[in-house]
């Protein structure tokens, strides 16, 4: 078994200048792509298990797809919760068996955000694991604006609550259908000063060819999540294998025809972010 934790792989990523994606998973077909994907280019890889994946999937089934394909890996596999949203959440998914658990206060008050954080970071280390917070809010693409991580408050934040990783908002947008943001490059220089610990971006299908792969080289960002760009390949690949099979009825087929599409898409990005080679 390959199971890891953001801590197996993020620091290194940090001193080598790449960065690995956190792949966001909606299913099977998904998840066994991504990891094959990560096979082939021999590149880490972090399956996420985010909301809108947990309100359809239960977590145990989640967990037992993820670390049945970290059992049967030769790269390194994180099994993370994406934005989880509570103490119990969190501690339901290390239950589990996840590897790594993100708790999002992102919306909270610092004083809040830092005592909740550090709650889940304390039960996360006692299961063996890693947890990732956020500072500052991220937004959505056509919903919440985002409110930029402040510099001065990255120290503290992740002195007191002990994360393993932080998520920070420097621009980039949750649910970008194409890559358009242009990231806050002095935010980002200004909080890579006060951090001791890796940088994530969310919202990595909004982001440029050219910040994939320089971001890596030239800041601490060593994790970067990657879903609806992913989705999209999985939407037009199903749209094209329904339309040349109109006859086609069985889902395991329809579904399986996906694979090799998701898997040549998750390959790109592994090459993109420079994480080929590095398992």
């Amino acid at each position: 078994m390959t199971l890891a934790t953001l801590n197996d792989i993020l620091p290194q990523a940090n001193v080598d200048g790449f960065a690995v994606p956190g792949f966001v998973c909606l299913g099977w077909e998904d998840a066994r792509a991504y990891v094959n994907a990560a096979e082939a280019e021999r590149a880490p890889v972090i399956l996420q298990a985010g909301p809108s994946c947990r309100a359809h999937t239960p977590l145990p089934v989640l967990a037992s797809m993820f670390l049945h394909l970290a059992d049967s890996a030769s790269v390194p596999v994180v099994a993370h919760l994406d934005h989880g949203q509570s103490l119990a959440e969190c501690e339901a998914a290390l239950q589990c068996g996840f590897t790594s658990v993100m708790y999002d206060g992102s919306r909270l008050p610092l004083a809040d955000n830092i005592a909740k954080t550090k709650a889940v970071v304390e039960l996360a280390h006692n299961f063996g694991a890693s947890c990732e917070g956020e500072l500052g809010f991220v937004g959505y693409a056509h919903g919440a604006a985002s409110a930029g991580t402040d510099p001065d408050e990255v120290s503290f934040f992740v002195t007191e609550t002990g994360v393993d990783a932080l998520a920070v908002s420097v621009g980039n947008v949750h649910l970008q259908t194409r890559p358009s943001q242009s990231l806050d490059q002095e935010r980002l220089t200004a909080i890579s000063r006060q951090s001791r610990v890796p940088l994530v971006i969310h919202g990595g299908s909004g982001l440029a060819l050219e910040d994939r792969q320089n971001l890596p080289t030239r800041t601490p960002i060593a994790k970067i999540n990657m879903g609806t760009e992913l989705r999209q390949a999985f939407g037009a690949s199903l749209r094209k294998v329904l339309a040349d099979n109109p006859n086609q009825f069985d889902r395991v087929e329809i579904m399986s025809r996906t694979e090799a599409t998701l898997q040549g898409a998750a390959s790109a990005i592994l090459r993109q972010l420079r994480t080929s080679g590095r398992a």
